[in-house]
């Protein structure tokens, strides 16, 4: 190669790089308001687009065979034609995932991550456009396999031992085209979105990343919980936004019957309306269980907008009604109760049962302390 050669290498290359810096220019200033899809194509594809410049630039002004040496020509014209198919790969990828970026943030400004419909389509437009790129990816390993001779001159018996070739692709593929599946299930059947809350494997976060291989959930103390997608089509768990994000908190609080239940109702009533987290539709206040101690069990509920909010409403309401109770109703705290007897006594008293009140023993003053009859 001499000089001349070399120099329009070099004039190819810089006129595929000046359009796309042109191409560049268009698309951040006069089209960047015009056309929505320019910043994302501006921010996914300028790595790519330079280096597909590049590549293509240098495969134009190549010299031909007749300029070089045959071998060292196979060489080079082989180390280009997978530079090309690999820049102009990743070029496809960036374009796809610039088409789905403004996808996505359309359905951001319309409707907004909270909104139900909006996260079942950005759950489904994340998965697809990772299956696109897989696919992209596999085509373009394949077509680079088949630049090597002696990958093609496999065709033949691959082709001809397919039925074995297939069952053995099918054993080893099987966990991965297993998880591909369950994504789609998981996206398509709207069980599982991006954004959700969900509670899987004694743990509640927020779903994170939706792939093809594994679900990343945000856990509430900002762990990362990763489990495979296949998991979630063969196990329960809980979605608690699956419908929407409102939410019912509840509180239960364990007391001596003494409590006054409609005086606690009262104060809940007047804590709730005027808590800033609570949406507005209902609370209440229920006595829900007797308990084996002698307890009741009330129950206060009360309504949020979503999950972070009943989180914050149930300990603020549960961190007031003990300082109410605490403060006012001091007898209504939980207690033991134990029977005080004589000697004489304890063979004739009949058993209690567990749970219930003892009564007061003969001659027991308000202490609680009786007073014996005896000798000395």
């Amino acid at each position: 190669m001499d000089v001349w050669q070399w120099t329009g290498i070099a004039i190819a290359v810089a006129i595929s790089v000046l359009v796309v810096t042109l191409v560049h220019w268009l698309l951040r200033h006069p089209l960047a308001k015009l056309w929505q899809l320019s910043e994302p194509l501006v921010q996914r594809c300028r790595s790519s687009a330079y280096a597909a410049a590049v590549v293509v630039g240098v495969n134009v002004a190549r010299p031909s065979r007749a300029d070089m040496d045959a071998q060292f020509y196979y060489i080079i014209h082989h180390i280009l034609t997978i530079a090309m198919i690999g820049a102009l790969t990743w070029l496809a990828v960036s374009i796809a995932y610039a088409i789905t970026d403004a996808v996505l943030l359309r359905l951001s400004w319309t409707n907004g991550d909270a909104d139900r419909k909006a996260r079942r389509l950005q759950t489904q437009v994340r998965l697809m456009r990772r299956i696109l790129s897989t696919i992209i990816g596999f085509v373009a390993f394949a077509a680079i396999l088949l630049t090597f001779e002696a990958v093609r001159g496999l065709g033949a018996g691959m082709l001809a031992s397919a039925g074995l070739l297939s069952v053995v692709a099918g054993i080893a593929a099987q966990s991965v085209l297993g998880n591909l599946f369950a994504g789609l299930q998981l996206a398509f059947s709207d069980s599982l979105r991006i954004n959700d809350i969900i509670v899987i494997e004694g743990e509640w976060g927020r779903v994170e990343e939706l792939s093809l291989v594994n679900v990343t959930i945000r856990v509430w103390d900002e762990r990362r919980l990763v489990l495979p997608v296949s998991h979630f089509t063969t196990n329960p768990f809980e979605n608690w936004t699956k419908e929407g994000t409102s939410m019912t908190g509840w509180v239960l609080l364990r007391l001596d019957w003494a409590v006054p239940v409609v005086q606690i109702r009262e104060e809940l009533g007047n804590f709730v309306t005027q808590h800033p987290l609570w949406d507005g539709r209902r609370w209440g206040l229920q006595v829900t269980d007797i308990l084996e101690s002698g307890d009741i069990e009330l129950r206060a509920v009360a309504t949020v907008a979503d999950a972070d909010a009943r989180w914050d409403l149930c300990c603020d309401l549960r961190e007031h009604l003990i300082s109410y109770i605490h403060a006012n109703f001091p007898d209504a705290l939980p207690r033991h109760r134990a029977e005080l007897s004589t000697s004489d006594d304890h063979e004739d008293s009949p058993s209690i049962p567990r749970g219930s009140t003892m009564p007061t023993p003969r001659n027991a003053d308000r202490s609680g302390t009786a007073d014996h009859d005896g000798e000395g």
